[in-house]
């Protein structure tokens, strides 16, 4: 366990483990579901 407080720390660590360094694609917003019985 570690606590990295530098973003540039974290990235050079990622990247060391051999994991992705880019950020991941975020999905739009779904509305709610639309039931029949409300």
């Amino acid at each position: 366990m570690a606590y990295v407080k530098a973003a540039g720390g974290a990235r050079a660590i990622v990247k060391h483990l051999g994991l992705p360094t880019a950020s991941a694609h975020l999905a739009d917003a779904r509305g709610p579901p639309q039931s029949a019985g409300c």
